[in-house]
């Protein structure tokens, strides 16, 4: 689904943006829950806080959503003069608040934000983490185009400058969010995983691993961790009878491993990544990306990633396999669409 900020048509300011007293009636409800939690035990030593913010359609209401899946309480676009008040009251927070703040936000500044940051950042018992979603322009342009709503900074400007001017202003903050998640060729379910994996109450505290393929030609992931290039395996698309096929088919795959090199390509590859594994989870990495490119990101890249998804099975980790670039199967349905 493709995700914009709700009264994206909207200027700071509106009549139609939430109204004070719903916020602070969301603020009196945490506290209310902070000091059940209290009463009944059970109350974390560090009050969470996760502050979700980006240019907008990159998928900050989305990702607002997945954390109130996770049991946050979720508010959207707190007035940013609110913030350093948030666990003020008989009873600090120790149920896990997520707050979405853009550019819609009241009073937002960017100066003022990276302040109320650096303020919060130095409470004890606080763990603060910042989200920023981005994606890119012609990515943002499209989602926009697609569900016809305007750009909050649009009003003069066409879609394009308004983009670029929200993109401008944004950039401070992105460059002090410990969490950046480029969303422009992720699913909706991906974007859910990374969420999970980073801020979901642990099951097992496993290591979550996803490897994806990619075409070069639409660039290399973002989030990636590991990139490998595998273009110099042998190439079907110059095969007639290969070429419209991906590397789901088990053809292709035959002609990829024919390759004089592919063995020993793979007998090394994964001698590299074998022994990593354990030490990126040692480290306390909660997922881990493994991005495999080839040209067009429909065959050798395909072929390769399945091949990795499978080997890293077999090691018991929780292994999950997307392909970014590949062209859909006739028989797939259309889950997981463009946030």
């Amino acid at each position: 689904m493709t995700d914009l900020p709700q009264n994206t048509d909207l200027p700071p300011g509106s009549k139609s943006q939430p109204a004070h007293a719903d916020t602070v009636d969301a603020l009196t409800v945490m506290r209310a829950r902070a000091r059940d939690t209290d009463q009944h035990g059970g109350g974390n030593p560090d009050a969470r806080l996760v502050l979700v913010t980006g240019v907008s359609g990159a998928g900050r209401t989305t990702s607002l959503k997945i954390l109130e899946d996770f049991g946050f309480d979720a508010v959207d676009n707190l007035p940013l003069r609110l913030l350093p008040n948030l666990l003020s009251g008989d009873a600090e927070l120790h149920v896990p608040v997520a707050i979405g703040l853009d550019i819609r936000t009241r009073d937002f500044g960017v100066d003022q934000f990276g302040d109320i940051i650096a303020s919060l950042r130095a409470q004890s018992g606080l763990d603060v983490t910042v989200v920023f979603v981005d994606a890119e322009n012609t990515v943002l342009q499209q989602r926009f185009t697609e569900s016809r709503r305007p750009h909050p900074l649009t009003q003069d400007r066409p879609l394009v400058d308004a983009i670029a001017h929200e993109k401008r202003l944004m950039a401070p903050i992105a460059t002090i969010a410990d969490v950046q998640i480029d969303t422009s060729r992720l699913k909706a379910a991906e974007l859910r995983k990374i969420l999970q994996d980073q801020f979901a109450s642990p099951t097992s505290g496993q290591m979550a691993i996803f490897v994806k393929s990619f075409s070069f030609r639409q660039g290399v992931p973002g989030e990636a961790d590991l990139v490998f290039d595998v273009r110099f395996l042998r190439n079907p698309h110059y095969d007639p009878d290969l070429r419209n096929l991906t590397g789901m088919d088990p053809r292709v795959g035959d002609y990829v491993a024919q390759d004089r090199d592919f063995a020993g390509f793979m007998d090394r590859l994964k001698a590299l990544i074998g022994p990593i594994l354990p030490r990126y989870a040692e480290e306390g990495k909660s997922y881990l990306t493994i991005a495999v490119g080839c040209t067009g990101g429909k065959h050798r890249s395909v072929y390769i990633a399945r091949l990795l998804n499978e080997w890293i099975s077999t090691l018991g980790y929780d292994v999950h396999l997307s392909h970014r670039d590949k062209p859909a199967e006739p028989d797939e349905t259309k889950q997981g669409e463009m946030i």
